[in-house]
């Protein structure tokens, strides 16, 4: 069995609203370490055979200027690719902007991720439960791969009960940052977590509350 809460656990989630160039944006955060070095890491998260076995398979033109798309997923422009330590991509829009950052803390890696869309797309705070839950899964799933813990069809776990119940109990973890952040009403907060639910983790509806 997973370590649901001790996965859970090891992500640091923030959700903030800032000013930009082109008017005020929400940006997600997260930060997870790893027990395994920067380069293979920054190896896992690029190598589209080694991405297959931890979030789904993936196509593209693969540099930077070049583009990806990901199979029944989104797609986007690869903005930024500076390896071992920077990639910034276009994810599902123009406007909507992921921007991993790797770095060494002693012998683990350190993976930082944003990603920031514009305040009328994201709707304010809440708006961090439509792609947080997800986020989480695919740090999760990249920890089981770099870990050795794992080696299925990620998809096809994420639709297990166990799945589920992470993305459950992802889905309220990122309704109380939300809450703690003061950038959303508790209102948009519940029928957030309303939505995510039947988005991320549709199957357990009936279970507790965290």
């Amino acid at each position: 069995m997973m370590d649901i809460a001790g996965h859970l656990k090891a992500i640091h989630r923030e959700v903030s609203r800032l000013p930009s160039a082109s008017g005020e944006t929400v940006a997600v955060r997260l930060r997870r370490s790893y027990d395994a070095d920067v380069p293979d890491v920054w190896d896992a998260i690029t190598d589209p055979s080694r991405i297959a076995r931890w979030l789904m398979p993936v196509s593209g033109d693969l540099r930077a200027g070049g583009s990806f798309q990901l199979e029944g997923n989104a797609g986007g422009d690869i903005l930024e690719c500076a390896p071992p330590a920077r990639l910034k991509v276009t994810f599902g829009g123009p406007a909507s902007i992921v921007t991993v950052r790797l770095s060494a803390d002693g012998d683990r890696a350190v993976l930082e991720l944003e990603h920031t869309v514009p305040i009328e797309i994201a709707g304010g705070g809440a708006g961090s439960l439509y792609v947080g839950p997800g986020w989480d899964g695919a740090l999760m799933a990249l920890a089981r791969h770099l870990h050795a813990e794992f080696d299925g069809d990620p998809l096809v776990f994420a639709a297990t009960a166990e799945g589920q119940e992470f993305s459950r109990q992802s889905v309220h973890a990122w309704a109380a940052v939300a809450r703690e952040s003061g950038t959303a009403t508790e209102a948009e907060v519940e029928a957030a977590v309303e939505a995510a639910m039947a988005q991320f983790a549709p199957d357990t509806a009936d279970a507790p509350q965290d």
